[in-house]
C-alpha cells in the first residue's frame, strides 16, 4: 500500500505478486525494476558477493565497500535482497522454499546460481507446477546454440542490427547500437512475459516456464522485418554503408539531428533549406559527396531553436541530440519533469516510462542492502490441474488505431497471443506502413505488398472508417463501445480535434483501457512535433551513444520504435491487471520519448552522480575488452571485402581461452594484457594482432574455432540471413505465410516460448485494407444497402483515395 498525491490510500496492480529474483545483469534487473514499480514484491536473491552490478560504474568512479553503485540503485530500487551461497550444500533447498511462496522466478543464465542442477528452469517448472518462470538467455534453453558463450555485442552481430541498416561509414567497419539497448528491451520483454504468465495462469490454474531469448528480443528490436523485406521485395533493404542525410549535423550551438521517412518530408525539407529545385533530383541524397556540404553549412549557420522552429513548422522529423550533460535541461524534458530524484538524493534518474490514469505511482524507492531482507518465507502457493486452454488474451478485444512501426508492433503482440485486433485505417489515410518499403506505385495493389506493414500486422483484422466524416465518427464511436482497449500512436492533436480524447472515449466504454502513444507526450512544448524513431533516439541521447568517437554521433534508425511498443504493452498489462481487481478502466499514455530515456537511464545516473559523461565507443563495449570487429578474408554476397567477425571478451577466462585458441599468436601472452585492465589501456594493440591474425581466414573457420573455446564470438550477418541462423529455425521463430496479394514470405513471432502455447501462432497474415469492413460493420447493425452508400462516400474502401 502506498500514498498517493490525492491523499488516497491505493494499491498498485501488482500488490500481492511475489517475485523472486535469481538473475543478474540489465536485462533481468531492468525487467524486475519493471514488475517492482507495479507493485510486485521482488526478492532479489544473490551470491556472497552481489550481484555485479553492484560494483558497476560507467565512468569507472570508486564505489565504496558499503556503497552500490548508482547504475544498480536504480535498477534495484524497491527491491528486497535475500545473500545465499551458491556453494553450499543446501543453496537448492532454500531457494525452493522461497519458490514455495512465490508466484514467479526470473532466471538468467549467468547467474551464479544457474550452473545448480536442481535450479535449472525445466527442474524448477516440474518441482513448482504454481510458478511463472521466465528464463532470461542468449539463445534460449533449447536449441542446438543453447549454451554457448554470447554478449549483447555478439548478438547483435548475429542479428543483422550492426550491419543491416547500413549503419557506418563506407570506409571503416559497420557500427554496434551502443547503450545496453539490447539487455534493456530483453528487460522490458521479461516484464511482459511475466504479467503474460500471471494471465496463463489465471486461466489454467498452473504456472507455465517462458524460455525469452536475447538474440530474438534483439531481432525485434534492432531490424526491421529483414526476413519479410527481403522475401516479398527479393532483394535486401540495404546493400552497402552510406552517409544518411541529413542525418547528425553540427548547428552554431550543439548537435541536431534531421531525417526523413516518406516522400512528402524529403521534399518539404528541400523548400525549408531553400533547395527546392532538389525537388526534381529526389535522387540527389544518394550522392552525399555532392549534398553534404551543402546541408552542413545550413545547419551550422543556425542554432538549434532555429532549426526546431523550422521543423516543426515543414514538419520534419527532428530533435537537438541529447547528451548526459544537456538532456535534463531540455526544456520539453523540464517542463514534463521527465527526471527525479533517486531515494538518495545523490543523482537523478528517468521517471517510469509510462502513466496510468487509474492510480498514481509511489515516489522513487530506495534499493535493498545487500543481504537486507530478513524474512523469506510466505504461505506455500498450490495450483490446479486443469483449466483453459486458450491463449492468455484470448477474448480481450482491441481497436489498434496505430501506424507504422511502433504502435503496430505493440498490438502485434496481443494479436500473437490471441487478443481479438481491428486495425484501423481509412481511405484517405491508411496506415503509414503500407506507404513504405519501397513498393512502386505502379505496381498492382501495391498498397498490400509492404513488407513494413506485413511484418507488424499479422493476425489483426483491417477496418477502414474515415472518421473524419460523421457517418464515420458515429461507427468509429459503435466500434468502440464493443472494445475493451484502444491503442493509438497518432501526434495528440489529432484525436484531440476530432473530440476522442479519454473523457469522450471513457463515457463510450466506461471500463476500457485506452493507449495512447504519442511521440513527445501528451503536454510539453515538443507535443506536435512529428515523431520518428530518429528523432526519438536524437533526443534521449540513444544516438550520442552511437557511432565513431572522433566524428558526429549517428542515428540507430531503429530501438526508438520497437522500444516504444513494448513499454506501451507493458504499462497496458499494469492497466488491465487493475481493471481485473476493480473493473475500472485506464487511461495509459506511453510515449516514445519516456520510453527511449528509460533505457538511457545509465547516462543521466552517472552524470548527475560523477559528473562523468559516457559517450560513443564505436563498437567497444562498458565491460568487455577486447571487443570489436575484424574483417576476414571472405567476400561478402556483393561481392565486397566486407566480411566481419565480431568478438567480445568479458573476462579472466574468457581471454585465456582465446589466447589458447590463438597459440600461434605468441603476443597475446603478454603479461600487460593479463588483467582487464591492461586489456582496455591496450586495446588498440589488441585490435592490431587481431586483425592481423582475422584478415586471411575466413569468418567461419574463426566463429567454429573461438566458439568451441566457449569465446563469445559471431559471424556478423546480413539481417536478411537471419532464416539461416540454425538455432532461429529450431526454436521456429519464423513462420511461413502465404498472402493473396503479397505472396509467400516468412514471419517473425515472439521472442519467448511458453508452455501451453500452440506450436504456431500466426494464423492469418497481415489483413488487405478494409479486408473485414462487412463482417464488423454489420455485427454494429449496418446493412448492405448501408456500406454501399459508405464506400461511394469514401467513408470505407478497400484501396487508398487518389
Amino acid at each position: 500500500m502506498y500514498k498517493g498525491q490525492d491523499s488516497r490510500i491505493e494499491e498498485l496492480p501488482l500488490e500481492g505478486f511475489v517475485v523472486v529474483d535469481l538473475s543478474v545483469g540489465v536485462a533481468g534487473g531492468y525487467g524486475t525494476r519493471l514488475l517492482a514499480d507495479g507493485g510486485a514484491t521482488v526478492l532479489k536473491v544473490e551470491a556472497t558477493e552481489g550481484d555485479p552490478l553492484r560494483r558497476w560504474s560507467g565512468s569507472g568512479a570508486e564505489i565504496g565497500d558499503e556503497e552500490s553503485g548508482p547504475f544498480f540503485q536504480f535498477l534495484a530500487g524497491g527491491k528486497e535482497s535475500l545473500v545465499l551461497d551458491p556453494g553450499s550444500a543446501d543453496v537448492a533447498m532454500q531457494v525452493g522454499r522461497l519458490l514455495a511462496s512465490a508466484d514467479a522466478l526470473i532466471w538468467s543464465a549467468d547467474s551464479p546460481f544457474a550452473n545448480i542442477a536442481e535450479l535449472h528452469p525445466k527442474r524448477l517448472e516440474a518441482d513448482h507446477p504454481h510458478l511463472v518462470i521466465v528464463a532470461i538467455s542468449p539463445f534460449g534453453l533449447e536449441g542446438p546454440w543453447s549454451g554457448r558463450a554470447a554478449t549483447e555485442f555478439t548478438l547483435q552481430a548475429w542479428s543483422g542490427a550492426i550491419v543491416g541498416l547500413g549503419r557506418g561509414a563506407p570506409d571503416r567497419a559497420p557500427v554496434q547500437v551502443g547503450g545496453r539497448v539490447g539487455q534493456f528491451v530483453t528487460g522490458t520483454y521479461t516484464a511482459i512475459a511475466a504479467l503474460t504468465g500471471r494471465v496463463n495462469s489465471r486461466l489454467t490454474g498452473r504456472g507455465c516456464l517462458i524460455d525469452l531469448s536475447m538474440l530474438e528480443s534483439i531481432v525485434l528490436s534492432l531490424t526491421y522485418y529483414p526476413v519479410t523485406y527481403h522475401d516479398v521485395m527479393e532483394r535486401p533493404w540495404r546493400t552497402e554503408r552510406a552517409l544518411v542525410l541529413p542525418g547528425v549535423q553540427q548547428a552554431a550551438d550543439g548537435l541536431v539531428g534531421m531525417a526523413c521517412g516518406t516522400l512528402q518530408q524529403r521534399q518539404d525539407l528541400y523548400v525549408m533549406m531553400d533547395h527546392a529545385e532538389w525537388i526534381e533530383d529526389d535522387a540527389i541524397m544518394s550522392r552525399p559527396a555532392e549534398v553534404a556540404p551543402l546541408i552542413a553549412e545550413w545547419v551550422a549557420e543556425r542554432t538549434v531553436d532555429e532549426i526546431r522552429e523550422l521543423g516543426i513548422a515543414f514538419r520534419i522529423p527532428h530533435a537537438p541530440v541529447a547528451d548526459p550533460s544537456n538532456v535534463a535541461t531540455l526544456d520539453h524534458f523540464e517542463a514534463r519533469n521527465v527526471f527525479v530524484e533517486n531515494p538518495y538524493g545523490k543523482f537523478l534518474q528517468p521517471r517510469r516510462p509510462f502513466q496510468v490514469s487509474s492510480f498514481t505511482w509511489a515516489a522513487p524507492q530506495p534499493s535493498p542492502a545487500l543481504g537486507a531482507h530478513h524474512d523469506p518465507f510466505g504461505p506455500v502457493r498450490t495450483h490446479n490441474d486443469g483449466g483453459s486452454g486458450t491463449l492468455p488474451f484470448a477474448g480481450l478485444r482491441v481497436l489498434d488505431m496505430t501506424a507504422f512501426w511502433a504502435g503496430p508492433t505493440a498490438t502485434h503482440l496481443l494479436a500473437l497471443l490471441g487478443a481479438d485486433v481491428i486495425h484501423l485505417e481509412s481511405v484517405v489515410r491508411p496506415d503509414g506502413g503500407r506507404l513504405v518499403g519501397g513498393v512502386s506505385g505502379d505496381v498492382d495493389m501495391w498498397w498490400e505488398r509492404s513488407p513494413i506493414h506485413l511484418g507488424g500486422n499479422a493476425n489483426k483484422k483491417s477496418v477502414t472508417l474515415d472518421f473524419t466524416t460523421d457517418e464515420g465518427r458515429v461507427l468509429l464511436e459503435r466500434l468502440i463501445e464493443t472494445c475493451d482497449v484502444l491503442v493509438e500512436n497518432f501526434t495528440p492533436r489529432v484525436l484531440d480535434q476530432a473530440g476522442l480524447d479519454y473523457e469522450r472515449v471513457k463515457e463510450i466504454r466506461p471500463d476500457i483501457v485506452m493507449v495512447r502513444m504519442p511521440g513527445f507526450g501528451l503536454d510539453g512544448p515538443w507535443r506536435d512535433i512529428a515523431a520518428f524513431a530518429y528523432a526519438i533516439e536524437d533526443a534521449a541521447g540513444l544516438t550520442w551513444m552511437t557511432g565513431y568517437p572522433d566524428r558526429n554521433p549517428l542515428e540507430p534508425s531503429c530501438i526508438g520504435d520497437p522500444n516504444a511498443g513494448m513499454h506501451a504493452v507493458y504499462g497496458l498489462l499494469l492497466a488491465l491487471e487493475h481493471r481485473a481487481a476493480t473493473g475500472e478502466g485506464a487511461l495509459v499514455e506511453a510515449s516514445m520519448i519516456d520510453a527511449a530515456l528509460s533505457i538511457t537511464a545509465e547516462q543521466i545516473i552517472e552524470y548527475t552522480a560523477t559528473g562523468s559523461i559516457l559517450t560513443r565507443q564505436g563498437n567497444r563495449g562498458p565491460d568487455a575488452a577486447p571487443q570489436g570487429l575484424y574483417r576476414t578474408k571472405d567476400v561478402d554476397e556483393f561481392g565486397r571485402l566486407d566480411s566481419w567477425v565480431a568478438l567480445a571478451v568479458e573476462n579472466d577466462a574468457q581471454w585465456c581461452s582465446l589466447v589458447d585458441a590463438l597459440s600461434e599468436v605468441p603476443e597475446f601472452r603478454d603479461s600487460r594484457f593479463a588483467s582487464a585492465a591492461g586489456r582496455l589501456e591496450y586495446h588498440d594493440e589488441i585490435d592490431k594482432l587481431m586483425q592481423a591474425w582475422c584478415e586471411g581466414r575466413e569468418s567461419e573457420r574463426i566463429v567454429d574455432l573461438l566458439w568451441s573455446a566457449g569465446v563469445p564470438v559471431a559471424k556478423m550477418m546480413q539481417p536478411h540471413r537471419q532464416t539461416e541462423i540454425e538455432q532461429l529455425n529450431a526454436r521456429k521463430f519464423f513462420e511461413d505465410m502465404e498472402h493473396p496479394v503479397a505472396g509467400r514470405y516468412r514471419q517473425s513471432t515472439l521472442p519467448f516460448t511458453m508452455t501451453g502455447l500452440p506450436e504456431r501462432l500466426t494464423q492469418h497474415p497481415a489483413p488487405l485494407l478494409g479486408q473485414h469492413n462487412e463482417d464488423e460493420l454489420k455485427a454494429l447493425g449496418v446493412t448492405d444497402d448501408d456500406l454501399r452508400v459508405l464506400e461511394e462516400n469514401g467513408v470505407i474502401g478497400r484501396a487508398p483515395a487518389r
